[in-house]
């Protein structure tokens, strides 16, 4: 089993082909939630500025279906309490759409127990719609016994209610163990800001709690006791400051702690002396199970990627610290744009992504490298791409539009149409910036059946109707001596402001339309524009952050 990679598929069978048992430290799932919504992932426009072309990442809609029959039975004849939980749901829910749900869901979560070892635990990230139907679940795959915490965390702000109800503004994260041995950092949540200033839900009672300042360095702390619950210690009885006592500690500590002023004698010198606890040395508030003080991204957040369901960093940082060591191993079943494997991995965690779809697995590939650089490549591999001819033909046979996902992101191309539908001529699109600071376009058309000198002639009047630079024609078929022909006479494109290139000198001019084959992009090959190399502007970019995190902590804190 590889570590540090990227899955495509569903994650049932790549849980079931390829992770071993008892291997993963730690699971966080943010499954679909049974809203009968479809999700778009929404990319910006080239100018940086509102909201562009839309497509379709995810369709949360359930059906009981022949499959989905398939694995309500595979469940029942397995026998225990899974079964019987099944059972109960379908007695009371029928064949309805959450019954579906909940039938794709068991099998799943039976599988990530099974690769979970005896120190592992998961969070499953829902919403209130099946919140109460997935922790009876989870009782009945993990017991009810290892069931930790129902957290609860708020994701929007207060906002107008529109239906007779109170605003929904909470998610649930049902946190359970594997066995009563899972791993537990005892997360705190600090008791100062970044800024310096005391954390306003806690400030009363610090004040109240430390409430002695220190003269000197004006530091607060706390006096607590050191006289010792047990009486009969004569090893420890002794003469401090003219009391005689049953201590904590040994004179000679207690002598190092008085030299090093980290002992209060109350009343003017005269009380009995205790111990100063610092309100700065200490880690803060143990975590509760109501989390309201990490943030839903802001709308304008460089943070921000654009996918429906991206959850904030500092969400995922929680519970990777709280539930996993540096080394362990992470593993996200849903992992839409990656926001678990790329904090996992600024973390110094292991990680494993997996989800069903190319255009997410080609938004976690940006993510990473666009948030540690472009060696990072090196550092994970990828499962179920095609990595031949005869692979993309077998995608393109089983699914046209994952096949074109997939060609796209070969050239890092974004796709065109919000859903699938006819082809209009235009499949991905890519921006880049000239040397005048111009943006320009490159229209991308995915043929991944017959091709021929028509479509050469559709890309060129594809292009000369938006004005774009370049029109790129990926096709799994070698193309013709006449689309060759017809590309040639498109002729060239040069920006306006002449350029050179780096690696030739010559002035920089490019085919107005190219056409690659699905094997010379296998082969390394790419778009011919000398702007491309040097980033283009075609999805957001995740902020950088070069490095994993050390010793620092940094925590997304609502203002």
């Amino acid at each position: 089993m590889a570590e540090n990679t990227l899955y495509f598929g569903d994650n049932l069978d790549i849980l079931r082909r390829y992770i071993d048992d008892e291997s993963v430290d730690l699971v966080y799932l943010d499954p679909p939630f049974n809203s009968n919504q479809a999700y778009n992932v929404i990319f910006e426009e080239e100018n940086g500025t509102g909201s562009g072309a839309q497509i379709e990442a995810f369709d949360d809609t359930w059906h009981w279906t022949m499959e989905t029959a398939r694995l309500y039975a595979e469940c029942v004849e397995g026998g225990g309490r899974v079964a019987d939980t099944l059972v109960a749901f379908r007695a009371m829910l029928g064949d309805t759409d959450m019954m579906a749900y909940l039938a794709n869901m068991a099998p799943r979560l039976a599988e990530l127990r099974r690769v979970l070892k005896p120190t592992g635990s998961i969070y499953l990230h829902c919403d209130p719609t099946a919140s109460h139907y997935l922790k009876v679940l989870m009782d009945g795959v993990f017991g009810v016994e290892q069931f930790v915490n129902e957290i609860i965390w708020r994701r929007s702000h207060p906002h107008g209610n529109v239906s007779r109800s109170y605003g929904a503004i909470h998610d649930v994260l049902l946190f359970y163990g594997k066995t009563s041995e899972y791993t537990w950092m005892e997360p705190h949540k600090p008791y100062y800001l970044p800024d310096g200033t005391l954390e306003p839900e806690v400030e009363e009672q610090v004040l109240k709690q430390y409430s002695h300042v220190e003269e000197e360095t004006g530091r607060r702390f706390q006096a607590t006791s050191l006289l010792n619950p047990n009486p009969d210690r004569p090893n420890l009885t002794y003469e401090f400051c003219g009391h005689t006592r049953v201590w904590r500690w040994t004179k000679e500590r207690m002598m190092q702690a008085y030299e090093e002023g980290r002992i209060y004698v109350p009343r003017g010198g005269e009380g009995v002396p205790r111990e100063k606890r610092y309100l700065d040395e200490q880690e803060g508030v143990p975590l509760q199970d109501i989390w309201t003080d990490v943030s839903p991204i802001p709308a304008q957040a460089a943070e921000r990627l654009g996918y429906p369901s991206q959850k904030p960093e500092a969400l995922l940082e929680r519970i990777i610290e709280a539930s996993s060591d540096e080394g362990d191993l992470v593993l996200d079943p849903f992992c839409g744009c990656g926001t678990t494997i790329a904090v996992a991995h600024r973390l110094r965690r292991r990680w494993i992504g997996i989800d069903i779809t190319h255009l997410a697995v080609n938004l976690m590939k940006y993510r990473l490298r666009d948030t540690f650089g472009e060696e990072v490549r090196e550092e994970y591999d990828v499962i179920g791409e095609p990595t031949d001819l005869a692979g993309a033909q077998a995608l393109a046979e089983q699914d046209r539009w994952q096949f074109e996902l997939w060609a796209l992101g070969l050239v890092g191309a974004r796709p065109h149409e919000k859903r699938r539908g006819a082809d209009r001529g235009i499949d991905g699109r890519l921006y880049f910036h000239d040397n005048g600071g111009q943006t320009q376009r490159v229209l991308i058309s995915v043929k991944s059946g017959g091709t021929g000198v028509s479509h050469v002639r559709d890309l060129r009047g594809v292009i000369e109707r938006e004005e774009a630079a370049i029109g790129v024609l990926i096709t799994l078929e070698e193309p013709t001596r006449e689309m060759e022909r017809e590309a040639a006479s498109a002729g060239f494109w040069s920006p306006e402001r002449e350029s050179v290139r780096q690696d030739t000198g010559e002035p920089v001019r490019v085919a107005r339309i190219q056409i690659l084959t699905i094997e010379e992009l296998l082969g390394g090959a790419g778009i011919d524009c000398p702007y491309l190399k040097h980033g283009s502007a075609t999805f957001k970019k995740a902020p950088r952050n070069p490095g994993p995190k050390a010793q620092t902590r940094r925590m997304q804190i609502e203002e």
